[in-house]
């Protein structure tokens, strides 16, 4: 059940997706928080220097594992403009981090960028529960699609 908590958090993914975009980099944000509502860390991706690495749900897991116990680790929630790709699941799945929440789907992205004329990725789309056993997952959010599609189209656009 998504809160308006959840929905705020999910905004400022989509903020840093923004940014990501400005940068000249490719639409993905996500925030880590506490059990206690506390914004641990933020980011987005920064792709466009060549190390397609530089996911920030990789960048929360390599935070988390450097900065919290597994035990904060595993009640943490991360928040996410798009669903984990399967490098950033397995990331997740290692560090022992809690909850995702996702605003839109690997699948909703794979969609788009086919229908922009995109070339698939060296990656398989995959869903988070096809990488992480027994994971806590929420998404995509109905609300925040369109917002997130304008994005990856900017985003396409600016790359042609």
């Amino acid at each position: 059940m998504m809160t308006e908590t959840d929905l705020k958090h999910l905004r400022r993914c989509v903020e840093l997706a923004e940014t990501a975009v400005a940068g000249g980099d490719e639409p993905f944000g996500s925030v880590l928080v506490s059990a206690e509502g506390e914004v641990l860390f933020e980011d987005h991706n920064h792709v466009a220097g060549g190390d397609h690495t530089q996911h920030p749900e990789f960048a929360i897991a390599r935070w988390a594992a450097n900065n919290l116990t597994p035990e904060e680790r595993n009640r943490t929630t991360v928040y996410t403009s798009g669903e984990h790709c399967p490098m950033c699941s397995a990331a997740h799945g290692k560090v022992g981090l809690g909850k995702i929440i996702y605003a839109t789907s690997s699948e909703q992205l794979a969609g788009w960028l086919s229908e922009l004329g995109a070339e698939p990725g060296p990656v398989y789309n995959l869903a988070i529960e096809e990488v992480i056993r027994d994971a806590q997952v929420e998404g995509p959010v109905a609300e925040l699609a369109d917002q997130i599609h304008e994005l990856h189209r900017r985003s396409f656009e600016s790359k042609r």
